[in-house]
């Protein structure tokens, strides 16, 4: 019977890392989680998430703001009497600044005279640029049953009037019911 010693007689340090020690470790650790987490949560009462009431921003009172909704199944656009809430079969409906409808034409001439006014006003292009956030965005509130058309046409239309930053405003769901 012949036993091998590696040969070469030179020795080589080892350059094997021992897991052991990290295998212990983390079994340890994933004992210590299965039983604290049940623990954990079963002594958590009801967590109550505090619902805050939104507030107006005052920091951009230029901000344009566009609702985007249609007509109802009959035609008749909100605020009329009779109105049965927007349809995905209605016609399309702007309204600029939340209170004055408007057609294509009519929502970017509005929205380039809004812009070029604040521009002047801020002292020109290069003044504005100067301070990003005198840029004024657009928000727009979209129905729920307004088709992808009608937004996308309104952000097509205040995008080419120059408004380089729009933002979507939705309704928060209140988690208390």
């Amino acid at each position: 019977m012949a036993i091998s010693t590696g040969g070469g007689g030179q020795e080589t340090p080892m350059s094997d890392i021992n897991t052991t020690p990290l295998v212990d470790v983390m079994l340890v650790l994933l004992i210590i989680f299965l039983i604290a987490v049940p623990v954990a949560i079963q002594t958590i009462e009801k967590l109550r998430i505090p619902v805050f009431e939104s507030t107006e921003s005052k920091d951009k009172v230029e901000n344009l703001q566009l609702t985007v909704s249609t007509t109802d199944a009959s035609g008749r656009s909100a605020g009329e009497p009779g109105f049965e809430g927007a349809a995905r079969e209605g016609q399309c409906r702007v309204y600029f600044n939340n209170t004055t409808p408007v057609d294509s034409q009519e929502l970017y001439d509005q929205a380039f005279q809004r812009l070029d006014a604040i521009v002047q006003r801020a002292g020109g292009p290069e003044a504005i640029m100067d301070d990003p956030d005198a840029i004024p965005q657009v928000h727009i509130r979209g129905d729920v049953n307004a088709p992808w058309q009608c937004v996308a046409g309104a952000i097509y239309n205040v995008q080419a009037a120059g408004y380089p930053t729009i933002g979507f405003i939705s309704n928060p769901v209140d988690p208390n019911g």
